[in-house]
């Protein structure tokens, strides 16, 4: 595989195109211009909308807690005010990284240098599943709330097909607007790819204390209707009615784009420790890559990440060559629960609970090495342990499990 070589390039002659106008787009647009470039800078979305959030789309959005001006990440006046050209709505339909331009449509567009930030695609049913009927929904986009919100009346009956962190948050969210909701998980059990069994049988209780009905271990054999969802059936053979469907079985780096045009990808858009594609002036960001971590490779589904690689493949790309280093962080709100991750658990061997006041943490290792933390209700705890990976400090197994061990006191050992 080959990297372009990442030539000093602090002062551009030409423009910069981004392709994707969500977290890490608008991030790498916003660092491009701190970071001093004042070149021409064009910010391509697929979505009319100008650059929003996206968690709060299936949590306070849903809700009506929040309107849709403040899911914005800036006020749209602010592009003008910084010479940023938003082209929305306008779904790039082909790059062609030896001539430099982009397709959109009838208009061919030049850059002298490219980032994709193209983010992920949410995975849907099989066609043999879902059987083309309406009513089935997935849960990523603004426009994808606003087809559920309609739905969210009072007694309706929802199925969501997946027991991971969205799925799970747009149960809480339904249950909540007083729907009646069923929740499928083919696996043994919720969170099962990503959180351990003492985290997952925390979260399990409360969605059960609210009425939502988890099954685990049973997926969807099909749905029924005519024309539009009508019901369910299982793999365990039962049946349910339903009035609309909750996709909710993760998602996939989109690489459509870079794959057509010739840039390597596995798991996501491959890119060096610089964010550098194995194309000639062409950079990647946020959900879609997958970069060097550890001596291995890494994709990272997260805001932080989509800020902070953005912000660092921003600089890199005005010359700075300086290695992306993540510390990954991720939270989910869940009625009143509030979890927040700090690390990475994949290869642990070992789980140490330890309470903190009302709430507790889950504390991961591999052998006496400490790999991460989720912390439900306990943000000390979720802090110490963030910290602790920052540093690179360890703490042992004893010391979590200890009650009367003071907190702080890890991060002065």
């Amino acid at each position: 595989m080959h990297f372009d070589d990442g030539n000093q390039w602090s002062t551009c002659m030409g423009g910069i195109l981004i392709i994707g106008a969500g977290q890490a787009g608008a991030s790498l647009a916003q660092k491009l211009r701190a970071e001093g470039y004042g070149g021409e800078l064009t910010l391509i979305g697929d979505e009319p909308e100008p650059p929003y959030e996206r968690p709060p789309l299936s949590k306070a959005y849903l809700l009506g807690e929040m309107e849709k001006e403040r899911l914005y990440l800036r006020p749209p006046s602010i592009y003008d005010d910084k010479g940023i050209k938003l082209r929305l709505g306008t779904p790039v339909d082909t790059i062609d990284v030896h001539g430099k331009t982009v397709a959109i449509g009838a208009d061919s567009l030049s850059y002298d240098r490219l980032a994709l930030a193209v983010g992920s695609i949410p995975n849907c049913l099989p066609h043999a599943v879902s059987r083309g009927l309406e009513g089935i929904h997935t849960v990523r986009s603004l426009a994808d709330i606003d087809r559920i919100r309609p739905r969210c009346s009072q007694g309706a009956q929802v199925l969501v097909v997946g027991g991971g962190y969205i799925g799970l948050e747009a149960a809480a969210v339904a249950a909540k607007l007083g729907l009646k909701v069923t929740l499928v998980e083919l696996a043994e059990r919720i969170l099962s790819r990503v959180a351990a069994s003492e985290t997952a049988d925390v979260i399990r209780a409360e969605h059960q204390a609210h009425g939502v009905d988890i099954r685990e271990g049973v997926g969807l054999e099909c749905l029924a209707g005519d024309r539009r969802v009508s019901g369910a059936k299982l793999t365990d053979g039962s049946t349910i009615d339903l009035d609309f469907v909750i996709v909710g079985t993760g998602i996939r780096p989109d690489t459509r784009l870079a794959e057509a045009a010739g840039v390597d990808c596995d798991n996501g858009i491959l890119v060096d420790e610089y964010g550098r594609t194995s194309a000639a002036d062409v950079w990647a960001a946020g959900d879609c890559t997958c970069f060097p971590y550890r001596g291995s490779r890494l994709r990272l589904e997260s805001v932080q990440n989509a800020i902070d690689q953005a912000e660092a493949v921003a600089a890199n790309m005005l010359g700075a060559q300086s290695p992306y280093v993540p510390f990954p962080w991720f939270w989910s709100d869940q009625y009143d629960l509030k979890l927040q991750i700090a690390g990475l658990s994949a290869g642990n061997d070992r789980v140490v609970s330890r309470k903190s006041g009302t709430g507790q943490s889950h504390w991961y290792f591999k052998g006496e090495r400490f790999l991460a933390v989720d912390a439900i209700n306990a943000p000390r705890d979720y802090m110490v342990g963030k910290r602790l990976l920052e540093m690179a400090r360890n703490v042992e197994p004893a010391q979590v499990q200890d009650p009367d061990a003071d907190l702080k006191a890890f991060l002065k050992a």
